[in-house]
C-alpha cells in the first residue's frame, strides 16, 4: 500500500460506487467485499487503520459460548462458521487454541460439559476439534499456576485467536489489491447532498492539511461506537442508537500463567466471564462489561476496572498477582446498539445492525471482530439495493486474505506476517542493521519499522509500535524505550528532520504512559 498513490486515486476516479467511512474491523471488511466484487470503492478512516476498538479485542475468534447460555442460538451458529472461514483465510494471523474451563462440582462438569459439545455441534464442518472431558489432574498440567482448590474437572474446548490489529493491515491491504482505496487520517467533516440525497464527503487530510470532496453513489457509515456521530452529520434530528461499553485487559508476563491453552472462567461472583489467555509471549487477562457515557478515541482503564480483574485473576491462580506485574493496560469499547428498551450492556445482543436512512446513508454498526467478513456482505448488499447499483455476488467466504500461507513456522518472530516474511527478511540483505532487535526484551527486529513505512502505511511511532508492531500493548515500558529508535528509522525512510523525531517520540511517550499502571 502506498499512500501518495491512494491520494492520487482521488483525483482519477470523479463518482465512486461506495465509499465507506471507518477503518476498523467493519469498514476494512466492507471495502474488502465491496472492491472484491468489483465496486469502485474508497474507505476513509480519521485517524489509523485500526485505531480504536479493533486493536484492543480480547484476541479472540470465536462463536461465543455466552451467546449460546443466553439461547442466541442463530449469533453463535453464524459466528461459529465465520470463525472457521476466517481461520482458513489468513491462518497467518489466526489460529485454533484449546480453552480449559475448570469446574468446581459435579453439576457444573455435566452443565458445561453437555454445553460446550453443543457448542462444537453447533460449528458442523468447520468444527476445529472435539470438546472433551478432563479430570483435575490433568487439568492442573493445562494450567499449570491454576488454583487446584476444590477443582473437581474441567471441559476442554476449542476456539481461534487472532492478532486483530494486523488482520486490519492485511484487510487493507486485500481491499487494495482487489481495486480498493484505503486512506488513513483523512477526517470526514460534511456529508455533501443533492434533494437530500447523499452524493458524496467532504474530508480533510489531516497529515498534509489538505481538504477533498468525493463524489459517490451510496455511503457506508462503519464507524462502531462512533455511528451515532455520523447519523447526525446526516440528520440533526436522529436519535442515539448506540450505549457504548467498555472492557479493559491487563497483560503479564507469561511466567504467571505459563500455559499453552486458555482459561476462561464463564461466570464470576458477578455474573462476568474472565479470560486469561497466551499471546505473544504474554498472557492477556479479561475482561470487564463497563457502560460510559460517551465513547473516546484513547479510552482508560476505571479503577474499578482494574481491581475486578486483579482479584478475580488471584482467586483462580496460585501466584499472587499485583498492580506493579502489569506490563500494559488496554481498553476497548463496544458498539452496543440499543434494542426493546435494554439499558444493561451485559444483556445488549451481539448481532449487527443495518440502518438505512432517508437520505441513503447505510450505517452498519454492533457485531464483532469474527463476523466482519459477514457484516462486510450484509453492509455491500443493503448499499447495492439502496443505491440502485449492478448487483454482483459476494466471494469473500473464500476470499484469501493478504499474506496468506499454509505451513506456518510459528517459532519464527515473523511469522505473523506470512507470505509478506521472506520479503520482510530481505530488508536485512539491504541493511544489516535492521536485522538487530528493537528492544532486548522483544523479538520485534528493525526491519518491521521500514516494512511498515513502505509497504502497510505506516505514518506514525504509534502507528508502528501499536498496531503494526504490537509492542505497547505487550509491554508499554520497552515500547517507551523503543521510541527513539523507531522515529529515527522512520524519519530516514520519510525524509523527516530531528525535529519531527522529537515531536513524535514525546507525543508517543505522553501516549503509552496512559498504558501503564505505575
Amino acid at each position: 500500500m502506498n499512500r501518495s498513490r491512494m491520494l492520487q486515486q482521488l483525483d482519477e476516479v470523479k463518482v465512486w460506487d461506495i465509499i465507506i467511512i471507518g477503518g476498523g474491523a467493519t469498514g476494512l471488511g466492507t471495502a474488502v467485499d465491496a472492491a472484491s466484487r468489483g465496486y469502485k470503492t474508497l474507505l476513509v478512516e480519521q485517524f489509523d487503520f485500526a485505531k480504536g476498538t479493533s486493536s484492543r479485542s480480547t484476541k479472540l475468534v470465536h462463536g461465543g459460548v455466552r451467546y449460546l447460555a443466553q439461547g442466541n442460538i442463530k449469533l453463535v451458529r453464524e459466528s461459529l462458521k465465520e470463525r472457521g472461514l476466517l481461520l482458513k483465510n489468513a491462518p497467518h494471523v489466526c489460529h485454533n487454541l484449546s480453552f480449559v474451563l475448570p469446574c468446581y462440582s459435579l453439576w457444573q462438569i455435566i452443565y458445561y460439559g453437555l454445553g460446550l459439545k453443543v457448542y462444537n455441534f453447533l460449528s458442523g464442518a468447520l468444527s476445529l476439534g472435539k470438546t472433551k472431558i478432563i479430570a483435575a489432574k490433568k487439568a492442573m498440567t493445562l494450567l499449570p499456576t491454576i488454583n487446584p482448590a476444590q477443582i473437581k474437572g474441567a471441559v476442554v474446548y476449542q476456539d481461534g485467536q487472532f492478532d486483530d490489529s494486523r488482520l486490519a493491515i492485511n484487510l487493507a491491504q486485500t481491499a487494495v489489491e482487489n481495486g480498493g482505496t484505503v486512506i488513513n487520517y483523512c477526517s470526514v467533516t460534511g456529508i455533501i447532498k443533492e434533494n437530500k440525497k447523499i452524493t458524496g464527503v467532504q474530508f480533510t487530510d489531516t497529515i498534509n492539511g489538505n481538504v477533498y470532496e468525493a463524489k459517490c453513489k451510496v455511503l457506508i457509515n462503519a464507524t462502531g461506537v462512533f455511528a451515532d456521530k455520523v447519523m447526525q452529520m446526516d440528520d440533526g434530528m436522529m436519535k442515539k442508537m448506540i450505549l457504548p461499553s467498555q472492557g479493559i485487559h491487563l497483560v503479564f508476563d507469561k511466567h504467571i500463567f505459563p500455559a499453552h491453552a486458555a482459561l476462561m472462567i464463564p461466570k464470576t461472583s458477578d455474573a462476568r466471564v474472565l479470560f486469561a489467555i497466551p499471546w505473544h509471549d504474554k498472557v492477556i487477562v479479561g475482561t470487564t462489561d463497563t457502560q460510559i457515557d460517551e465513547p473516546a478515541i484513547e479510552p482508560a482503564p476505571l479503577e474499578e476496572e482494574i481491581g475486578f480483574i486483579l482479584q478475580h485473576i488471584n482467586k483462580y491462580l496460585q501466584v499472587n498477582v499485583q498492580r506493579k506485574n502489569v506490563l500494559s493496560v488496554f481498553v476497548g469499547q463496544r458498539p452496543l446498539v440499543i434494542k426493546n428498551k435494554i439499558r444493561k450492556s451485559s444483556l445488549m445482543p451481539r448481532s449487527h445492525t443495518i440502518i438505512v436512512s432517508n437520505s441513503g446513508l447505510v450505517t452498519i454498526t454492533g457485531g464483532k471482530w469474527t463476523s466482519y467478513r459477514k457484516m462486510g456482505e450484509d453492509a455491500v448488499n443493503n448499499a447495492v439495493f439502496s443505491a440502485k447499483l449492478e448487483k454482483r455476488n459476494c466471494i469473500t467466504e473464500t476470499l484469501k486474505i493478504h499474506g496468506w500461507q499454509n505451513n506456518l513456522d510459528k517459532s519464527d518472530a515473523l511469522y505473523v506476517y506470512g507470505s509478506d516474511a521472506k520479503s520482510l527478511k530481505q530488508l536485512c540483505v539491504e541493511n544489516e542493521d535492521w536485522a538487530n532487535l528493537l528492544h532486548p526484551t522483544l523479538k520485534n527486529i528493525q526491519a518491521e519499522v521500514i516494512w511498515a513505512v513502505r509497504k502497510e502505511m505506516a505514518l506514525t511511532v504509534e502507528d508502528v509500535l501499536a498496531r503494526r508492531t504490537r509492542i505497547l500493548f505487550l509491554d508499554a515500558k520497552a515500547a517507551i524505550e523503543s521510541a527513539a529508535t523507531v522515529a529515527k528509522l522512520m524519519a530516514g525512510e520519510m525524509k523527516k528532520d530531528d525535529s519531527w523525531q522529537q515531536q513524535q517520540i514525546s507525543a508517543f511517550s505522553k501516549l503509552a504512559k496512559q498504558y501503564l499502571l505505575s
